[in-house]
């Protein structure tokens, strides 16, 4: 049959994760950092997903598709429950929406009464943030350029000796800023003698945003520079 469908744009589309979040009928998740429509028969066409785009990725067509199968839906809702709980509990409620906002409780390792020595900053530059970071700087020449997701430094105890030590350091997140880092990232790729890229990000969704910035700009900026991404756990592992 013929019907209103959400279609997704995968270029413009930042990996925030929002509107796998607001599908209430989960058609939408993330595959490799790009939201996807899955099921044809999940989408109800109402279209909650689509306020909740900062990139404007997702509208609406009128095209052949699967008619809106609502017991499918509440049959994959309940297969989705956690054990001892099912939609609407307590329990749900604390886990459902963006993968990137559920609340956790972390171990965090033992508490000491001894006072740890303080460690020295690594840091070789200011600003940090991508959005006020200029696109020329004497400090990029030559530079070893670190695009880091915010939470990484706070998940990850050793961030700025692993990490920030001997790189310049520039810091975003693309769910809270909500934007499209990869145009300002082509020019500093472009415009600097950048040697080496390392993108870090955190294991959620939101932050395939960055790391296609990333490599969107790595592309547009025509210079074949080094680059690699590692991903750092909520419990603060390297993961990649």
């Amino acid at each position: 049959m013929k019907r209103r469908i959400i279609q997704i744009d995968e270029q413009k589309c930042n990996g925030c994760g929002a509107c796998a979040a607001a599908c209430h009928e989960g058609a939408i998740e993330m595959v490799n950092g790009k939201a996807h429509l899955m099921r044809d028969d999940y989408c109800d066409g109402l279209g909650d997903c689509l306020p909740t785009c900062p990139t404007g990725a997702i509208t609406f067509v009128e095209r052949e598709a699967a008619p809106y199968d609502e017991a499918a839906v509440l049959a994959a809702k309940k297969n989705k429950a956690p054990a001892g709980g099912c939609p609407g509990s307590a329990a749900h409620t604390l886990h459902a929406g963006c993968p990137g906002s559920r609340a956790q409780v972390l171990s965090g390792g033992a508490e000491t009464a001894a006072v740890p020595t303080a460690a020295a900053s690594r840091l070789r530059q200011w600003p940090v943030q991508i959005k006020l970071v200029p696109i020329e700087a004497p400090f990029f020449d030559g530079a070893k350029l670190l695009i880091a997701a915010d939470c990484t430094a706070y998940a990850y105890a050793a961030f700025h000796e692993r990490f920030i030590r001997g790189h310049i350091t520039l810091v975003g997140c693309p769910k809270l800023d909500s934007v499209d880092y990869s145009e300002k990232l082509t020019e500093i790729l472009r415009r600097n003698d950048i040697r080496e890229v390392t993108v870090v990000r955190m294991e959620v969704p939101c932050c395939g945003g960055l790391e296609n910035a990333a490599k969107r700009a790595l592309q547009a900026s025509g210079k074949f520079i080094p680059w690699q991404v590692v991903t750092i756990s909520t419990d603060g592992r390297i993961l990649d």
